[in-house]
Formats: structure tokens, sequence, C-alpha cells
């Protein structure tokens, strides 16, 4: 089994603000892990940090796209993370809300063309395929989470649920071999997240993905992840197997409190 993401010893700072603080983290091919941890953890600055939105003040982040020899990726813009096989959804949803739910995964594919602006005013014949292959290819997506059938309507009329999907979609567009999922369940009912469930675990088998999430639902949790690092205050303070970690005196510290006595 290789290893797809590693991170060392990963800090982040802002100002006087210790975010995180040495993180180590590693996920291997094939592998669904899990980042959990009391709100204000870390979580979301961890991603933003492996993916290039910030710039990490100390440490390391290796990425291993599919068949390509290991990057660091420390200070590389978004869009290149994205284009070496990084892709990610986010906690809040940021859909393209005025676009069509088909051109919401469409955009997500340019970073897998190689039309130029020239080309996309000339149009010459390759030009047309390749946007043929891309509507093909978007619409197959939407197809495989089940939204086809609302390819013309706009993001925003779609129910909460089925937005989530959109995300995902659209990240998958952009042909991962590394999947982020920000809270993927949050604000779903039970029917919603075991669809979800089912739709995460897919995603892995069918498309031999690694994916790394982040979820308060440890219900999901526990049942889907092969391994999971628990943070508080922006530091790890546990990882091991779901038996393991929710056997942990520190993780149950950090989700119940200490027990008061009077």
């Amino acid at each position: 089994m290789s290893t797809v993401l590693n991170v060392n010893s990963l800090s982040k700072s802002f100002g006087g603000l210790r975010a995180l603080n040495d993180v180590d983290l590693q996920v291997d091919s094939g592998e669904i892990v899990a980042l959990i941890g009391p709100n204000g953890a870390g979580k979301t600055t961890f991603f933003n940090c492996i993916t290039g939105i910030y710039e990490p003040t100390d440490g390391d982040v290796f990425f291993t796209p599919h068949d390509e020899e290991e990057r660091r990726v420390n200070g590389m813009k978004p869009n290149k993370v994205t284009e070496l096989g990084m892709a990610r959804t986010f906690q809040n949803i940021r859909l393209f809300k005025n676009m069509t739910v088909l051109e919401n995964v469409m955009v997500a594919r340019h970073c897998r063309t190689k039309a130029g602006i020239l080309d996309a005013l000339l149009r010459p014949p390759h030009v047309k395929r390749e946007e043929k292959e891309n509507i093909e290819k978007s619409y197959e997506l939407l197809k495989y989470v089940g939204l086809n059938q609302h390819y013309n309507d706009l993001a925003c009329n779609l129910p909460y649920g089925d937005q989530r999907k959109l995300e995902i979609a659209r990240a998958m567009a952009t042909e991962p071999s590394l999947l982020l999922l920000d809270e993927p369940a949050a604000g779903m009912n039970p029917q919603e997240t075991a669809s979800l469930k089912e739709l995460v675990l897919d995603i892995r088998d069918k498309f031999n993905l690694a994916i790394l999430l982040i979820e308060h639902d440890m219900s999901m949790v526990m049942s889907l992840s092969e391994r999971i690092y628990v943070m508080e205050y922006g530091c790890l303070i546990s990882q091991g197997t779901p038996e393991e970690v929710s056997k942990d005196p520190q993780v149950i510290k950090a989700y119940l409190g200490e027990e008061s006595h009077a």
C-alpha cells in the first residue's frame, strides 16, 4: 500500500495564535481516514494548509498523485494542488448557485482541459470534441450521484442534501487521487446521511481513491474509517482504529469534558 498524503510537523500561526501545532498525518492509497475533533480544533485550517489556501508556517506536506512521484506542495496555489490530483469540498457549500447543475460540474473540468482563450474564440474541431467530452463526463458524474434529472436546474434550487452531492460530483470532475470531504453530512437527515455513506464507500471502491474526511457524525465516522486522527486546540491528541480511538481517555475528555466532583 503506497502513501498518498504524508504530512510532517505541520504548524500554522495567525499572528500570536497557533492554530495548528506539529500535526503529523498520513493517508494511504484506497484508505478512508477521518480527522475529528471539537469545533475550533483546527480541522478546516489543516485542510486549508494542505490544499494551498493557507501556506503552513512550519512543516511539510507531501502528496503523491496516481502513478507519479511524491511532490512537496507547500506554497503551491490551490489550482496547482487540484491539478496534481487533490480535490475537496467545503464545510459551507460553495456552489455557483446561479449556474446549472451540469455547468457546476463542467467548470471543475477546467483543470483537465487544454483549450486556451484563442481556441475558445475560434472553436476548432479539437475544442468542440473536448467540450463534448466534458459535457458527457460531467453528465455521467451527475448520473452517478443521482442528480442527472436535475442537470438543467439552477444549483440554488436543489434540496440541501443534493447540493452536498453536487459538491462531491464537482470535486470528482477534477479526476483526483485524494478526495477531501469537509463535514459532508452537515445538515443532513439520517436517510440522507445513510445515502452519503454508501456514496463515499462506492467512490473509494469504484474510482480507487484515498479519502480524508472531517465529520461530526460519529456513527458515520466509526463505520466508514479505517483510521481516525483526533485534534484538540490545534494538536493531535490521538490516532488509531475506530475501536482504539473510541476508548482513548483523551478523546472521551475532549468530547465529553472531565467529570466534576462535588
